[in-house]
């Protein structure tokens, strides 16, 4: 039965603990520079608002969002949004986070090409990941390759943006290391521990990257793609 395939943990486990790995080692890391405040003693949001400006950045709205690590940056209504642990707090922790976000308004100042096609694979992203599970499973109880290979089709899109998710998440760290130290928001010597906060938060875009192609492996041998279906 599928519920107890042994094959689903032995293709998965590697994803799932790169995943376990990358959540704590990004919360341990957080948490341990959420500790130590900037020079500047500037908070998350002065930080971006800053960087902003420096860059010339205009016409971006800074609002607080509840939730812890929350932050993200809307290009549809060129809004960032920085949570409670980030918003007020003047931690290196909280300037790395908010830089980051920041760096993914640089990208669309810029016509940075990966995260227009990232913004327009939501839609398609969003509506594969809802569904993709249903018409597999239903595929799997009905015996039906074709449903299970549709399913694969859909969930193919949520693997498509997890992967295109990755050079996006990585250009916005980068700009937002350099444009960091340019700004004056941060100086030389703590760059590195702000840049070890948003190397810590890449690790979990790479694990839900590898964790969503294990599982698109793992259906589409199920459904006899790649020549692992039931006889």
């Amino acid at each position: 039965m599928y519920f107890f395939d042994p094959m689903y943990f032995i293709i998965i486990a590697p994803g799932l603990l790169l995943s376990l790995w990358a959540s704590f080692k990004t919360k341990t890391t957080f948490s341990k520079y959420s500790k130590t405040p900037s020079q500047n003693n500037l908070t998350g949001a002065e930080a971006a608002r800053e960087m902003l400006y420096q860059s010339g950045i205009t016409g971006v709205t800074i609002e607080r969002v509840k939730g812890s690590l929350t932050d993200h940056y809307d290009p549809r209504s060129t809004t960032l949004r920085l949570s409670e642990s980030v918003y007020s707090e003047r931690s290196l922790a909280a300037i790395g986070v908010a830089c980051h976000e920041a760096g993914h308004a640089l990208q669309h100042a810029s016509g940075y090409a990966a995260l227009g096609i990232r913004s327009a694979l939501v839609p398609a992203a969003n509506f594969g990941s809802s569904f993709s599970y249903i018409i597999i499973m239903i595929g799997m109880f009905m015996r039906s390759p074709g449903l299970m290979q549709l399913g694969c089709l859909l969930f193919g899109m949520a693997v498509l943006f997890s992967i295109i998710t990755l050079p996006v998440e990585w250009n916005a760290s980068s700009r937002a290391k350099v444009a960091m130290v340019e700004a004056g928001i941060i100086t030389k010597q703590e760059r590195k521990a702000a840049g070890k906060v948003l190397n810590a938060a890449f690790l979990t875009y790479l694990a839900a990257a590898v964790t969503s192609i294990l599982t698109l492996l793992y259906y589409l041998l199920r459904s006899g793609l790649l020549g692992g279906g039931d006889d």
